[in-house]
């Protein structure tokens, strides 16, 4: 079923259960604010998603298309190396004798501020780009 579905690069529409959770437990009970949304989806639509993400990490680790400082979704990687490595390279400098300077920039809701239509647009211009070179 799953092979079929990715074949025909036909994906079920995903449903959720969507369950009201109080926030805190001293928040109104009657104030909808109170209350965050919580997804249970069903069990083929996450199987479904974790084969997905397992063979597009696999293609990305096989063709070294991630980039070497990148944490996330990486084996053996986690915020503790990435913290780790800025730290090495932070005492590095330092040692040399050198200034440093770390900028950080938080970025956690800009992809909910973009259109999607764009990004996937670009996303399936440079994968296409990316494929004929490869071929």
């Amino acid at each position: 079923m799953f092979n079929t579905s990715l074949q025909q690069g036909y994906v079920p529409s995903k449903s959720a259960f969507i369950t009201p959770l109080l926030k805190k437990p001293d928040l109104d009970s009657a104030d909808v604010k109170s209350y965050r949304p919580i997804s249970n989806l069903l069990v083929l639509s996450k199987l479904l998603e974790r084969l997905v993400a397992r063979q597009l990490l696999d293609y990305l680790n096989a063709h070294h298309l991630l980039p070497d400082c990148q944490s996330a979704y990486r084996l053996y990687h986690s915020t503790e190396t990435a913290i780790l490595k800025v730290m090495s390279d932070i005492l590095f400098v330092l040692d040399s004798g050198d200034l440093e300077m770390l900028t950080l920039l938080d970025l956690s809701a800009a992809f909910d501020t973009v259109d999607h239509y764009i990004i996937l647009k670009r996303l399936f211009h440079h994968l296409s780009y990316t494929v004929c070179i490869l071929s």
